[in-house]
């Protein structure tokens, strides 16, 4: 039996009872244990729910207007359209959506890029979750408000 984790338990007390909605998460990876990976993470908050994956840059498009997300999570190396072409077409189409480039290929240029390309967030893959998490958690507040 595992061990009953009260301080998550209390947060996610919290959570519900202050009425927070659900925000809605697209995950967008070409490798399927990094998305299994940020689907367990993600769903273990209260406040996240995954409302798709894609595994190219042409199906984060398709599913960003299908599910209309709160957040996408993107990965930048991907086949048939790159993280950095996606995101330039979902920003044209939902701007008011926030993306985070989640990418094990950083370096400031590529940063800089995806800035340009409309991301709100950069984060490495080497980060911590916690990092990821809480990115997300601001970017979605700062939509909210």
């Amino acid at each position: 039996m595992c061990p009953l984790n009260l301080s998550h338990f209390s947060t996610c007390m919290e959570i519900m009872t202050t009425h927070r909605p659900s925000h809605s998460i697209l995950i967008v990876d070409d490798n399927a244990y990094v998305r299994k990976a940020l689907v367990q993470l993600l769903t273990s908050e209260c406040d996240f729910q995954i409302c798709g994956e894609a595994s190219n840059g042409h199906e984060a498009v398709e599913k960003a207007e299908q599910f209309q997300p709160d957040l996408i999570i993107l990965d930048f190396s991907m086949p048939f359209m790159n993280g950095l072409e996606a995101a330039q077409e979902i920003k044209c189409l939902m701007p008011a959506i926030p993306v985070i480039m989640y990418t094990a290929f950083w370096d400031s240029f590529v940063e800089a890029q995806a800035l340009k390309a409309g991301v709100s967030a950069f984060i490495s893959k080497a980060q911590d979750s916690a990092t990821l998490v809480s990115t997300a958690r601001a970017l979605l507040t700062r939509k909210a408000a």
